[in-house]
């Protein structure tokens, strides 16, 4: 029985587990494991026959905007609707929080594409946003906010949006 859930501190071990191998070959940033769980409340899980096979996060970075962070399933699962099932269920908190827009980072063009998502290119908010946002010192809002800095991190990575 496939479910996705909020997912709880027991989880990150088998969240860490699920994204190491992306990791490694740098399709996700690595994090320690005090970061998954300061941000645990933004993640949900797919959980099948007690095991976890999907994870994934939404992270708001304005009142209008939030990211999909950290989006992995397990390869056992690849193939059946889980990351689509992952997605929807992110997208559906943004809308429950009232965001208007979401952001991604991602080599999975076409997985994005298909929910909705477009490329993007150049600043996606207005002057006024965009330097509020240039106080975070979240790697993420750098990435959305193309900074010269982390460039190395978002090689081959195509920053998508989707309006709700």
């Amino acid at each position: 029985m496939i479910e996705v859930r909020r997912a709880r501190a027991g989880d990150v071990r088998a969240i860490r587990a699920l994204v190491e191998p992306l990791t490694a070959t740098r399709v996700l940033v690595a994090k320690d494991a005090v970061a998954y769980y300061e941000s645990l409340q933004q993640f949900r899980v797919v959980e099948d026959d007690g095991r976890v096979v999907g994870c994934g996060a939404l992270h708001v970075m304005w009142e209008d905007l939030a990211e999909v962070r950290t989006l992995a399933v397990h390869p056992s699962a690849s193939g059946q609707g889980v990351g689509s099932q992952l997605l929807e269920a992110l997208l559906d908190d943004a809308r429950d929080l009232g965001i208007k827009r979401v952001f991604c980072l991602t080599f999975e063009v076409d997985f994005f594409s298909r929910h909705g998502f477009e490329p993007i290119d150049g600043r996606a908010v207005e002057p006024e946003v965009y330097a509020e946002l240039l106080r975070s010192y979240d790697e993420g809002v750098a990435e959305f906010l193309d900074l010269e800095r982390v460039k190395p991190n978002t090689l081959g990575n195509t920053r998508m949006l989707r309006t709700l």
